[in-house]
């Protein structure tokens, strides 16, 4: 959620980093703030649990040329922190396999009932 919000605390952040290609950045920013946010709070409540991790499965490719923009960007502006642009790609691809591995569960049918 954390995360989700700070595109709407520091959007030009994102839209630097969002891919040419991609039509209407600041929006598409917003956009996927909003997403990020949904996806956990889908991932807070037993009954969605497993719907919030396809959610956020699926969000995290969406995502994935920004993180792919990102690195490219610090690499040519020689930017020192280029070495966490690169390690985020890898954790991304973490990041999936973990959802994945979540969405995999079977949810929780009221215990104690």
């Amino acid at each position: 959620m954390v995360a989700g919000a700070n595109h709407f605390v520091r959007p030009d952040f994102y839209v630097a980093i969002m891919p040419a290609w991609v039509p209407w950045p600041m929006q598409m920013v917003y956009v996927s703030g909003a997403c990020e946010i949904f996806g956990a709070l889908l991932l807070l409540h037993p009954k969605t649990q497993r719907a919030g991790a396809w959610f956020v499965i699926i969000l995290l490719i969406a995502i994935f040329p920004a993180n792919i923009q990102m690195a490219i960007n610090f690499s040519r502006a020689h930017n020192p922190y280029l070495w966490a642009a690169i390690a985020r790609l890898p954790l991304q691809v973490i990041l999936i396999w973990w959802a994945w591995v979540y969405s995999q569960r079977e949810p929780e049918r009221g215990k104690g009932r």
